[in-house]
């Protein structure tokens, strides 16, 4: 499902219904409130951001269509679902403040080190490298989806913290019109990529209320997702469209992501032998056929030598460890090849009619 809308974000989003939404990645006005232009040091104008659709009258009036725009995110979330902001230091407090206000549950802050960073021209203040992205929950109560175990193979086996070092969008990644940038908020694929496997799973709706040039689309799209886009501005919306269409979808192998163990369905080592995949007195070995044991009629197994127990304890026991992970450990002898018993097992947590 691709879904691009031109249109004001608040007015389109009441039209959406309720509950119908997995994530939300919102990259709203940041109201920078500039008041004049910038000189680089040879005098020349930095382009910011000064484009009407970031200006606001007060903070009253930003804190006023921030509230409405986050009411009707929270509305057509789903119970499980999570959104995501993005902002700089001039509206991120505000914004943090009425989610909260409007009972999402605040799981994390995610600080975006930009290692790239526009320099300070004045050289009046630290220079503003980072931003802030804050992931929340629709309530405390949230089920809410993390990939925990993808992030931490992405960092190397290591859990992902919370501060991520990317650089801002250039190159040919940076939409430009006449040699000119054309959106000056547009954000790196990549940090939409790591948003979006974290917190979804494949065909998971996601909406971007402020579709700019289309990055969300692309991403969710390469990645399988299905999404929602708003964007009011036309010449924006005109360069998502051809962006989406211009990508392709991964194909299945490289969709796959990293499951949490945690998460995944508990199957018991008997259940092999239910479901006739194994068979009571077959012989099970561990992959150099060093050791070899049969399955009881329990779902226990027995070696040559006496020793008896789970999967997991035999094999523990046979390796002179405290603890081994019986399903990875063992195999079963199919046309005269070792196969792993952990490949019957995702068989089984395959099928959408098996319950524990």
């Amino acid at each position: 499902m691709e879904k691009l809308i031109i249109g004001d974000c608040i007015n389109e989003m009441s039209k959406i219904k309720d509950q119908s939404v997995d994530m939300i990645f919102a990259d709203p006005p940041y109201n920078l409130q500039l008041s004049k232009s910038l000189l680089r040091p040879d005098q020349t104008n930095v382009k910011g951001v000064n484009h009407s659709w970031d200006k606001f009258n007060s903070f009253e009036a930003y804190d006023e269509f921030t509230k409405k725009w986050l009411y009707q995110c929270k509305r057509i979330l789903k119970d499980d679902g999570t959104i995501w902001v993005i902002g700089s230091y001039h509206n991120i407090y505000r914004v943090g403040a009425i989610i909260q206000n409007l009972g999402f549950w605040i799981l994390n802050d995610i600080i975006w080190n930009k290692t790239n960073p526009m320099p300070n021209f004045k050289g009046n203040r630290f220079t503003n490298a980072h931003e802030t992205i804050i992931w929340a929950s629709k309530s405390k109560k949230s089920k809410y989806n993390f990939n925990y175990k993808a992030m931490k193979v992405n960092n190397d086996d290591k859990q992902m913290r919370s501060d991520w070092s990317f650089p801002i969008c250039s190159g040919n990644e940076r939409i430009k019109k006449l040699g000119k940038t054309l959106h000056p908020t547009q954000k790196p694929e990549f940090l939409l990529n790591r948003i979006i496997i974290s917190s979804t799973k494949k065909n998971s709706i996601i909406l971007d209320p402020f579709l700019g040039t289309g990055t969300t689309g692309v991403v969710a799209k390469r990645l399988g997702r299905k999404f929602i886009g708003i964007e009011k501005n036309k010449e924006y919306m005109r360069y998502a469209k051809h962006r989406i269409k211009e990508t392709k979808i991964l194909n299945e192998k490289e969709l796959v992501i990293t499951k949490n163990l945690k998460t995944e369905v508990k199957v018991p080592f008997g259940n092999l032998l239910d479901n006739g995949m194994l068979k009571i007195g077959s012989k099970l070995h561990d992959i150099n056929k060093k050791h070899k044991a049969i399955i009881r009629a329990d779902g226990s197994l027995l070696t040559n030598n006496k020793i008896e127990g789970s999967i997991h304890t035999v094999g523990a026991i046979l390796q002179g460890h405290n603890a081994c992970n019986g399903w990875q450990y063992w195999y079963y002898e199919k046309n005269g090849k070792l196969e792993s018993i952990n490949k019957l097992r995702e068989e089984i947590r395959n099928n959408k009619n098996y319950k524990k």
